[in-house]
């Protein structure tokens, strides 16, 4: 994984407001807090952001944007319906090893964007999940996937890799693309031999 470089006073402020609403919630940061992080006073904070509800927008839309350009790339690749799916799991996973803190805000604190930024998150979010599900239908009809609730392998799939955020660390032994491996074969394969 390569790391990120660092270009501006905002880009270290968006990736310490992640963090920090990560780990305390996005009500329970201050934009105190998040200068105290950043080193600076917290007046100097606004020469580079507006608001707290400007940097959970950035946030929020920047993983959900995100992650439909990749979704865009995946459907019209020429991959059978399996490895799209695959696709679909790896890039969840790599998301949350890669930039943690920001799909964690997205995951559990969008619902404190302004409400014409909700509407607009919740639309682009229905739409993914949406998207998301064709993909399993089409592998439904291609005869490659068991004929399921379409509804209910989404969410579980979805469920599944939003949890990898709460107890994966590289310390544990694990790498990051043997998790990937790992959590795709439970999930297309299960544990039965």
């Amino acid at each position: 994984m390569a790391k990120k470089i660092k270009t501006s006073k905002r880009d270290i402020i968006l990736e310490e407001a992640a963090k920090l609403f990560k780990e305390r919630g996005y009500s329970g940061t201050s934009m105190r807090d998040l200068a105290e992080k950043v080193g600076m006073e917290a007046p100097s904070m606004y020469n580079h952001i507006r608001s707290k509800d400007e940097i959970l927008e950035i946030i929020c839309f920047h993983i959900a944007n995100t992650y439909v350009s990749q979704l865009s790339k995946i459907e019209s690749s020429e991959d059978s319906f399996i490895d799209k799916l695959k696709a679909l799991i790896r890039l969840h996973i790599r998301m949350i090893i890669e930039d943690g803190a920001a799909v964690s805000v997205t995951n559990n604190d969008w619902k404190f964007l302004p409400d014409d930024k909700l509407k607009e998150f919740k639309d682009i979010r229905r739409g993914y999940e949406k998207r998301f599900a064709a993909i399993i239908e089409q592998g439904m009809a291609a005869g490659e996937f068991h004929d399921v609730n379409v509804s209910v392998a989404l969410f579980t799939i979805l469920s599944a890799v939003r949890w990898v955020e709460l107890w994966y660390r590289p310390n544990r032994g694990v790498s990051a693309k043997a998790l990937e491996e790992t959590i795709t074969t439970i999930l297309l394969n299960g544990l039965v031999k």
